[in-house]
C-alpha cells in the first residue's frame, strides 16, 4: 500500500501522524534519561525523515529563521572558548538538531494537532510516573514530595502544568469535542492530581496565572480589536499596580508560606547569587555553552555538594537569565531574550489585532508560561526538553504568512421550502 506524502507533511491531512509524533516526542523528553539513546533516535526518526518526502515544504527558507537560530549558533561557536570543548560541541549539536526538529514540526503540524498530541503525551507521561514513580526526600526543606519517574518534582509539575494547559486550550479555545472532550477532561484530572502530588509551588502558581490570562483574553476576544486593545492596556496597568501593592504588603511571603516555602525559595536566592558571581568573570560571551556544570570543575562540585546533588549532574541555577549569562554572556542572553520577547509580543499582537485567532492565543499561552517560569526554571536552553521544543515551535509559527484558520464547526442548516415560482 502506497501512502501519499500529504499524510505525513500536510498539516491539514496528517493529524494521525502528527499526534503520534508529538506524543512520542513528549514521552522521549520526559524519560530519555531512563530509556537511553534509542529513545532519542526515535525522536529524530519521527521528524527528520519528513524532509526527505518534501524538503521544500518541510524545511522552508532557513534564512527567515536566522533570528530563531541565533542563540543556538552562538552556543555552537562558544566551543572555541569553552573550558570543556568536547561537552560544549556535543551538546550544541544536539541543541541545534533539536531546534531543527521543532521547526520541522512547526511546518508540518497544526496547533490543533499539537494540542491533541500534547493531551495524549502528557497523559502517558503522567500515568507512567504514577505507576512507576517514587517519593523523594528534600534535605533542604526537610519534606517528602512525589517526583514520579523524574529526578525532580519540578519536572513532574511542569508536565502536569502542560497537561492542564493543553486540555484547557483544546477544549475551551480550539473547540475539541466528542472523544477529545473526554480525553481532555481525563488528562486535566490526571494533571491536577499530579500537580497536587508534586507539591511544586512553581508549577501550581504559573499554571493558575496562565489559565487566568487565557480566560481573560478569551473574554476580550468577544470585543472588536480596537476596544480589545484599549481594555487590555488598561487591565495591564491595573494588574501591574495591584501586583506591586501586593508585593509591598507581603503577599509573596504569604503565598510561599502556603507551599511551605520561605523567602529564600529553598536556597534559590543563594544559588542565584553564586550564578551572578560566576557570570561576572566572563560577562561578554560567557564561559561556554554547558561549560559550567562539568564534573571535576571546583565551583560545580562545591555547589553540587552544598545542595546534596549526589549524581553530580542535572543541576542548574534555577533562573534562565543567570544560566544564560554564565554560559553565553550578555550576547547570548540578549539573543535568547530576543526570541522570547519576539514570540511573546508577536502572538499577542495577533491575538489583539485579528478578529479571531485561536492558534495564536494558544501559542501566546505557551510563551507566557515559559516566560513566567524563566525566572525560576531552565526550560528553553537545553536539548531534548519539552520547553525548548514548544519554545521554537511557537516562535517558528510567526514566520508563516498565513495564520492557521479557526477549527471548523458544524452547524445545522435549516432548509427553506423552495418557492413554486422559482425558476
Amino acid at each position: 500500500m502506497k501512502l501519499a506524502k500529504a499524510a505525513f507533511v500536510d498539516p491539514e491531512q496528517n493529524a494521525l501522524y502528527g499526534m503520534a509524533a508529538v506524543a512520542l516526542s513528549l514521552f522521549v523528553f520526559a524519560y530519555s534519561g531512563r530509556l537511553g539513546q534509542i529513545s532519542i533516535l526515535a525522536y529524530y526518526g519521527a521528524w527528520l525523515p519528513l524532509a526527505l518526502l518534501d524538503y521544500r515544504k518541510v524545511l522552508g527558507n532557513y534564512l527567515r529563521y536566522l533570528w530563531i537560530l541565533s542563540f543556538a549558533i552562538l552556543c555552537f561557536v562558544s566551543v572555541f572558548w569553552s573550558p570543556a570543548p568536547g561537552i560544549s560541541m556535543r551538546t550544541a549539536i544536539q541543541y541545534l538538531t533539536h531546534i531543527v526538529c521543532a521547526l520541522i514540526a512547526m511546518r508540518t503540524v497544526s496547533v490543533v494537532t499539537l494540542a491533541r498530541g500534547a493531551i495524549i503525551g502528557c497523559a502517558v507521561v503522567l500515568l507512567y510516573s504514577l505507576l512507576f514513580g517514587v517519593y523523594f526526600f528534600d534535605p533542604l526543606d526537610g519534606t517528602y514530595s512525589f517526583v514520579g519517574a523524574f529526578a525532580s518534582k519540578n519536572q513532574l509539575g511542569f508536565y502536569a502544568s502542560l497537561g492542564l494547559f493543553f486540555s484547557y486550550a483544546g477544549i475551551m479555545i480550539l473547540g475539541l469535542r466528542r472523544l477529545w472532550l473526554l480525553a481532555g477532561a481525563a488528562t486535566a484530572l490526571l494533571s491536577a492530581y499530579s500537580l497536587f502530588a508534586s507539591q511544586s509551588a512553581t508549577s501550581v502558581l504559573t499554571t493558575v496565572v496562565i489559565l487566568a490570562v487565557l480566560a481573560g483574553l478569551q473574554v476580550l476576544g468577544r470585543l472588536a480589536p480596537s476596544a480589545r486593545k484599549m481594555l487590555f492596556a488598561g487591565g495591564l496597568i491595573v494588574l501591574v499596580m495591584g501586583a506591586s501593592a501586593a508585593m509591598a504588603f507581603g503577599a509573596m511571603d504569604a503565598v510561599l508560606g502556603i507551599f511551605g516555602k520561605d523567602s529564600t525559595l529553598t536556597g534559590r536566592t543563594y544559588l542565584w547569587q553564586q550564578g551572578i558571581e560566576a557570570a561576572r568573570q566572563h560577562p561578554l560571551l560567557g564561559l561556554g555553552y554547558q561549560g559550567y556544570w562539568v564534573q571535576g570543575f571546583p565551583e560545580a562540585e562545591r555547589l553540587w555538594e552544598e545542595f546534596y546533588i549526589g549524581s553530580r549532574s542535572g543541576f542548574h541555577f534555577h533562573n534562565t537569565y543567570i544560566e544564560t549569562m554564565v554560559e553565553t554572556g550578555v550576547v547570548g542572553t540578549l539573543l535568547l531574550c530576543l526570541i522570547l520577547l519576539t514570540g511573546f509580543f508577536g502572538h499577542l499582537k495577533r491575538v489583539l489585532h485579528d478578529r479571531r485567532n485561536p492558534a495564536s492565543l494558544v501559542l501566546f499561552g505557551v510563551f507566557a508560561l515559559l516566560l513566567v517560569r524563566s525566572f525560576v526554571e531552565i526550560d528553553v536552553m537545553h536539548p531534548y526538553h519539552v520547553g525548548s521544543f514548544l519554545f521554537y515551535f511557537a516562535a517558528g509559527k510567526l514566520t508563516l504568512r498565513n495564520p492557521e484558520p479557526a477549527p471548523a464547526r458544524r452547524h445545522l442548516v435549516r432548509l427553506r421550502p423552495m418557492s413554486p415560482y422559482a425558476a
